[in-house]
């Protein structure tokens, strides 16, 4: 079974029950954004690294188009997409992604676990069993990586353009709408993403980054006038008083 799951395509499959000998042992408990409880450890030691040896894109993105397969032949692309930004979100905690990825805690417990906050987050079962695949084949420590190339597959089979707009304060949605279209008519896409960020340095203002990766960029920004101002000036670093 590994050998085939690591291989393309791959096709994700429910898992088998948790042996039913196994009774998880009760400790202490840390909480975090979102209400899902994980036990603490008591054996302490030091837990890989995020920015260790990262999983090829190749191996991410199999994994990222099974699961976009199964979503697209059960007809919950949109959903799948929009839990899989909840699982994004749930393991960009520290204290999640350390207790996924300790070798120390059983299995079972981590399969458990997942079916717990599906159930609590509504989550589709697909996603369930997706997470528990990574978890048997020791590859939950790429869900970082595996959920940003779904984003890919997701935006391709769509064809949607994706926006990154960063801006000083948050803007209303009648400006995010603006935005859309304008980006639409740039690129041609037949939809449009926006996801926000905040920047203080900009000033005032936002950019825009869109493309591949964030390939091209539109900057509005005050902090941009202020630079192509002073090199014109051929001054030092303007700044607003």
């Amino acid at each position: 079974m590994a050998a085939a799951l690591q291989q393309t395509p791959i096709t994700i499959k429910s898992r088998l029950s948790p042996s039913p000998q196994f009774t998880p042992t009760k400790a202490h408990t840390l909480s975090f954004s979102g209400g899902l409880r994980i036990p603490k450890l008591t054996l302490s030691i030091k837990s890989r690294r995020r920015g260790g040896a990262r999983m090829s894109d190749s191996v991410a993105s199999s994994y990222a188009t099974a699961l976009a397969d199964v979503a697209k032949s059960n007809g919950t692309l949109e959903a799948t997409a929009a839990d899989l930004e909840k699982i994004s979100n749930l393991f960009s905690e520290e204290s999640v992604y350390r207790y996924f990825t300790n070798p120390t805690v059983p299995v079972e417990s981590k399969n458990e676990l997942v079916d717990s906050y599906t159930n609590e987050a509504n989550l589709q079962p697909h996603i369930a069993n997706f997470l528990n695949v990574l978890i048997d084949m020791k590859r939950i420590d790429q869900i970082k990586e595996i959920t940003e190339e779904f984003e890919v597959v997701y935006n391709k089979i769509t064809e949607t353009e994706l926006a990154i707009v960063t801006s000083v304060v948050k803007l209303d949605a009648q400006h995010l709408a603006q935005i859309a279209k304008g980006v639409q008519k740039l690129t041609g896409a037949k939809n449009v993403r926006i996801k926000t960020a905040l920047n203080e340095s900009l000033v005032a203002g936002f950019t825009i980054r869109y493309g591949s990766g964030g390939s091209k960029l539109i900057d509005m920004s005050v902090k941009k006038q202020l630079e192509e101002i002073a090199e014109t000036l051929e001054v030092g670093d303007l700044q607003l008083v």
